[in-house]
C-alpha cells in the first residue's frame, strides 16, 4: 500500500490550488492514514515543495502499535525532539528549512492555540487554509478501500447475527452492547466503528440512545446499531427487532413505514443523484405519515475511515453522488414513551449497469420475532 499512499500524496501536492512554494500540513487522523497508511497519536504530515514527505511523530521510526513495518522509501519519519515539542511546530520548522513560502494547514482540524504555535514556530511561512481538500480526494474510494469496508461489513453482521441467536430478554442494553463489541474484536475487527448502541422498550428508536441498564422485556422493539473498523475503514448496521412471539399491530405498522422510507432512499444512490434528492426520497414518506419531524437533519452519511464523513445525505446538501461512494442510509422514527425503529446500512453507490447500490449490511431487514 506505501506506493498507494505515495500516489495520493502527489495528488494533493498536485491539487490544481496549489503553488510551486507551497507546503502542505496534514493533522487530522483520519486524514493522515489515508495519505500514509497510519495516524500516530499527535502526528503531523508535511509535504514539502521539493518533494519530501516526512511524518512527524513522537515515534523514532521504528514499526510499532503505530508505524506499520513498510512507509515506503517516499516517506521519511522524524522523531520529536522531545516530549514538549508539538509536531505542527516542528513540521513548520521543516517546511522553513526547505524554503517553502506558505504553508497549508487543516483550519478546521487545529486548535487555537496548536496554530499560536505553529505561526511562532516558523513566523515568515504565511499559513494558508488547506480546506477541506484531503476529504474531498477522500470522497470516492479505490477498490482496496472498498474491500476493507466488505470485510467490515462481514464482522458486523458475523457479530450481529450471532447475538440474535442467544437468549434477549431479561438482559440489559449495556450488557448486550459490550457483548456486540466483543464479538466484533472477536471476528477480526480493530475496535468498534462507533459507540454500539442497544435500545430497548421505550429507548428504541432512538439515534444516539447510549446504552442504559434498563432491561429487555417480552414485547419491547430492540433496536441495535453497531459497525466494525478494517484496517481503519468502518461501517454501520443498524436492525429493529421485536422481543416476544409476534409484533403488535402499530409496531408493525410502524416498522414497514420506515422499512418502506429506508428502501426509497437507497434506491434513490445512483452517480449524478442530488445528495438531498436521496434524504428527500425518505423524508416525504415520513412527513405523508405524520413523522416527518422524525428523521433528524438527514437520512444518512458518507462513511469510509471515518462515521458521518463526506457527503451529507441532507436536506441542505449540495452536490451530486459519485460512483464507488459508500454511504449510510439510517432513517428512524422514535415514539416519546412506546419507542421506535430504526433501519441503517451501508452501501457503496454504483450505476445500474453495475448492478445498482452494492449492499454491504447484508442481514435480513424482516422483521423478526425474537
Amino acid at each position: 500500500m506505501s506506493e498507494v499512499h505515495m500516489a495520493r500524496r502527489s495528488r494533493l501536492r498536485d491539487r490544481p490550488a496549489a503553488d510551486e512554494a507551497t507546503a502542505v500540513l496534514v493533522s487530522a487522523p483520519a486524514n493522515l492514514r489515508y495519505l500514509t497508511g497510519c495516524a500516530p497519536p499527535g502526528a503531523a504530515l508535511l509535504l514539502a515543495p521539493d518533494g519530501r514527505d516526512t511524518l512527524v511523530t513522537r515515534q523514532d521510526g521504528r514499526p510499532g502499535p503505530s508505524l506499520p513495518p513498510d512507509l515506503g522509501d517516499a516517506l521519511r519519519v522524524h522523531a520529536l525532539p522531545g516530549p514538549d515539542a508539538e509536531p505542527v511546530a516542528v513540521a513548520a520548522g521543516l517546511a522553513a528549512a526547505a524554503r517553502a513560502a506558505v504553508l497549508a494547514v487543516e483550519e478546521h482540524h487545529l486548535t487555537v492555540a496548536r496554530h499560536r504555535v505553529l505561526a511562532a514556530a516558523a513566523p515568515r511561512l504565511r499559513l494558508a487554509d488547506l480546506g477541506c481538500a484531503v476529504e474531498r480526494q477522500r470522497l470516492v474510494k479505490d477498490d482496496e478501500e472498498i474491500a476493507a469496508l466488505r470485510i467490515a461489513a462481514e464482522i458486523t453482521d458475523q457479530a450481529l447475527g450471532e447475538l440474535l441467536e442467544s437468549i434477549l430478554v431479561g438482559r440489559t442494553e449495556r450488557h448486550l452492547a459490550l457483548e456486540l463489541e466483543r464479538r466484533l474484536i472477536d471476528h477480526g475487527a480493530e475496535r468498534p466503528a462507533f459507540p454500539t448502541s442497544v435500545a430497548t422498550g421505550r429507548h428504541s428508536g432512538l439515534a444516539g440512545h447510549v446504552p442504559s441498564d434498563l432491561r429487555v422485556e417480552e414485547g419491547d422493539f430492540l433496536t441495535v446499531r453497531l459497525g466494525a473498523s478494517y484496517r481503519g475503514y468502518r461501517c454501520r448496521i443498524g436492525r429493529t427487532f421485536v422481543i416476544g412471539t409476534a409484533p403488535a399491530d402499530w409496531q408493525i405498522r410502524l416498522y414497514d413505514l420506515v422499512f418502506t422510507a429506508q428502501r426509497a432512499a437507497r434506491e434513490a444512490l445512483a452517480p449524478g443523484t442530488e445528495y438531498r434528492a436521496v434524504d428527500r426520497a425518505a423524508r416525504q414518506l415520513l412527513e405523508a405519515a405524520g413523522y416527518g419531524g422524525a428523521l433528524g437533519p438527514a437520512v444518512g452519511a458518507g462513511v469510509g475511515l471515518e462515521i458521518g464523513e463526506d457527503p451529507a445525505l441532507s436536506p441542505a446538501a449540495v452536490g451530486k453522488l459519485d460512483a464507488c461512494v459508500p454511504v449510510t442510509v439510517e432513517p428512524g422514527v422514535h415514539l416519546p414513551g412506546r419507542g421506535g425503529v430504526r433501519i441503517d446500512d451501508t452501501l457503496v453507490v454504483r450505476s445500474l449497469s453495475d448492478g445498482g447500490p452494492e449492499l454491504l449490511t447484508i442481514t435480513t431487514k424482516e422483521l423478526l420475532a425474537l
